[in-house]
């Protein structure tokens, strides 16, 4: 199997990932996955579609991560090894669509409007 590249967005943080045969080894930004998300909750993000298709131990996966914070980063790291997944086995698609793996999140932070203090928030009315 050759290397696979994959992409996965989410917020404004970046997932760039090369999937190939291995140990189970997940390398981010040159720092292992327990080092880089020391919460379980965001381990266990990462890994959900390597255990739904009981593949954690088959795929060496090296990460390049880039904007955002801890969830969105673990997020669009969830929809780039889905998507590599995808590529290797078409047919775990509606496996790991029907989980809810394969949409890409589409809410963005709402730019600040001049004139108002926030971006829906607005300064106080006065009549007088």
């Amino acid at each position: 199997m050759e290397v696979i590249n994959s992409l996965g967005r989410r917020k404004t943080a970046v997932a760039r990932i090369y999937v190939s045969e291995g140990k189970g080894n997940i390398t981010i930004n040159k720092r292992e996955l327990k080092e880089y998300f020391p919460s379980e909750i965001l381990q266990f993000i990462v890994l959900q579609p390597l255990n739904l298709l009981q593949v954690s131990e088959k795929y060496d996966i090296k990460v390049n991560l880039d904007g955002g914070g801890p969830k969105g980063q673990a997020e669009a790291l969830r929809l780039a090894i889905t998507r590599a997944l995808m590529e290797i086995d078409p047919e775990s698609r509606p496996q790991l669509k029907a989980a809810g793996f394969v949409t890409r999140d589409p809410r963005e932070v709402e730019r600040k409007k001049p004139g108002q203090p926030k971006a829906r928030k607005r300064f106080q009315f006065s009549k007088r």
